[in-house]
């Protein structure tokens, strides 16, 4: 599978830069997220990716990678997300809390969350070398029965609340809600958790639409077109510019996926 040349562009000058700055330090670098599931958008996507060193980056480390992605972070995007690990994590993967080196939006945490299992599971089943050994080829930790667990709780702390905060129209939340981001965020960020618990497996926001279309009544087929629409940049909303029913047909839809999810985990 091709990468898309804003991908390729971006990945080569961020590892010239820390090669420059940090010789040796990068061993390992993979795509993951969007760029390895075939579905980057270059309107709407990051760069997600998890870069392996041989160690923990020691303060003279930190410091350059947190300039690089300084000097990455003036140009226009896509921002590089991603996180910082080593060979020996790799095994270990969602058994390891630890806070790692994290980059978001440009700007590196030198404390940030650990990998979640998606991260991991997309890593091992679908990462794309930009350097280092096949995927295939390392002992990468997965577990099915903790991506379903993490994904249940993801779909409650995050998807619930979200919905809660959004739920009053005359609030920041309520304004939000009316955004085309939301629209395609919410719709494509529960459905990709359906499909995890549904199938152990990990698909892209696109993806996620496309099982929506085969799995959910047809009454919910508007909502998803209409987030489909928005991931793939394409003019013509299904809502003649009303986002008020669209509001209400995306919240409708998140409620249902979010019951749907939790009665899969109950069978």
């Amino acid at each position: 599978m091709p990468l898309h040349s804003m991908v390729t562009e971006a990945v080569l000058g961020y590892l010239e830069a820390v090669d420059e700055r940090a010789p040796g330090l990068i061993e390992g670098f993979y795509l993951e997220g969007s760029a390895a599931l075939g579905d980057f958008q270059p309107h709407a996507s990051d760069i997600d990716f998890v870069a392996v060193t041989a160690a923990r980056p020691d303060t003279a480390a930190l410091a350059a990678l947190a300039e690089v992605h300084d000097r990455l972070r003036d140009r226009r995007r896509p921002y590089l997300d991603g996180v910082y690990v080593t060979w020996d994590d790799l095994p270990r993967g969602g058994t390891d809390e630890r806070r790692r080196p994290r980059s978001h939006e440009g700007r590196l945490t030198a404390d940030g969350s650990p990998p979640n299992p998606i991260t991991w599971h997309t890593l091992a089943r679908y990462g794309v070398p930009l350097r280092g050994p096949q995927p295939a080829e390392l002992e990468i930790w997965t577990d099915p029965e903790l991506l379903a667990r993490w994904t249940t709780g993801n779909l409650d702390s995050y998807w619930r609340r979200r919905l809660d905060r959004t739920g009053r129209l005359l609030s920041r939340g309520g304004v939000v809600s009316l955004s085309d981001f939301e629209a395609a965020w919410t719709v494509t960020g529960v459905t990709r958790l359906h499909y995890t618990l549904a199938t152990g497996n990990i698909t892209s926001k696109q993806g996620a639409c496309h099982y929506a279309m085969g799995t959910f009544a047809t009454e919910w087929h508007r909502i998803v077109r209409e987030a489909l629409r928005l991931r793939l940049g394409n003019s013509g909303s299904l809502y003649h510019n009303n986002r008020f029913a669209r509001r209400n047909d995306l919240r409708a839809y998140a409620a249902m996926v979010i019951e749907s999810a939790h009665d899969l985990v109950k069978r």
